[in-house]
This record gives structure tokens, C-alpha cells and sequence, in this order.
């Protein structure tokens, strides 16, 4: 095995002539998965003049420079363009929207948090969502603004996912 499995980062051998240059490329592609940061959403041509040190999502049926590298992580290095190959639950973070991006499926997901449930100062806030509730009917005293209150209440929780 020559090289790591997740993520392709190149192995020394022993004896093995100008063991810099592996050793330089397995920095340039840990440095490109610390905490990677992406100018936006995948796209499928590289930018004319990108910054040394920028990533970005590379987009389906991509062309120019990133011909053939479609879903991949692509920066600009003082060497040029490099990439890494998107595995399942690659996160990056979005710099224009600080949303966080996760490859699931072998797509990129945007904006979208996945989670048991939610704990603000350790007090559980959201949980799993809940069965439907009926909207008020019936009863001897009718308070139309109490049941419209209520009401829209129900419809809030339900758009929001809270109940079914």
C-alpha cells in the first residue's frame, strides 16, 4: 500500500529517492482537508484568477482546468490546481454563507443540519418530531380568538416540522 485509503495521501518507502516531494504533497493535501473553507457552492469552471490557497467545490460535468475532476475539493497552490477526491461526509464550510456543505450521496448538501436533537446550555430544545395534534373543537364556551390563536400555533409548529 502506497497510500492512505481515505483520502490518497502519499506513503514514504523505505529507501525511496526524493522522499521530499511525497512528503510535500501529502502536506499540501492535509493542509487542503484542515478545516477546509470553499468560495461557495460546487461549480463547474475554475475561476480566471483564484487566490493561492482558495478551494472550491468542483461541479458536475466540469470543464477547463477541472476536466474530469467532478465533486471534488480543488484549490489553487503555488503549483497550480490540486484535488481531493469528495468521500461521504467530506464537511467544508461555505465563506460567503458559513453555512456548513457535507458530500452525502454523492452530492454536495447545503444548509441542511442533521441531528438526534438540539441542546442550548445543555436544556434540550428541539427533539423528534411529534404526531399531529387536532385543532380545538367543540365545547360549551366558544372563544373564536383563543381557537385562531391556537390554530396558528398548530400551522407554525407544522410548517417548522415540529408535529406531523
Amino acid at each position: 500500500m502506497d497510500q492512505s485509503a481515505r483520502f490518497a495521501l502519499p506513503f514514504l518507502a523505505p529507501g525511496q529517492m526524493q522522499k521530499e516531494t511525497f512528503h510535500n504533497e501529502a502536506l499540501q493535501a492535509i493542509d487542503m482537508l484542515l478545516c477546509p473553507i470553499v468560495e461557495g457552492l460546487p461549480v463547474q469552471l475554475p475561476p480566471i484568477s483564484a487566490a493561492i490557497g482558495s478551494c472550491y467545490l468542483v461541479g458536475a460535468d466540469a470543464g477547463g482546468a477541472w476536466l474530469g475532476q467532478d465533486g471534488a475539493l480543488a484549490c489553487m497552490t503555488d503549483g497550480g490546481w490540486r484535488y481531493i477526491s469528495s468521500t461521504e461526509g467530506l464537511s467544508v464550510l461555505d465563506r460567503a454563507t458559513g453555512e456548513v456543505i457535507v458530500h452525502r450521496n454523492g452530492n454536495w448538501e447545503a444548509g441542511i443540519v442533521r441531528a438526534q436533537e438540539v441542546r442550548i446550555d445543555d436544556q434540550v430544545v428541539l427533539r423528534n418530531r411529534q404526531p399531529a395534534i387536532a385543532a380545538p373543537a367543540g365545547g360549551s364556551i366558544m372563544d373564536n380568538e383563543c381557537r385562531a390563536a391556537v390554530a396558528a400555533i398548530l400551522t407554525t409548529l407544522r410548517v417548522h416540522g415540529l408535529i406531523a
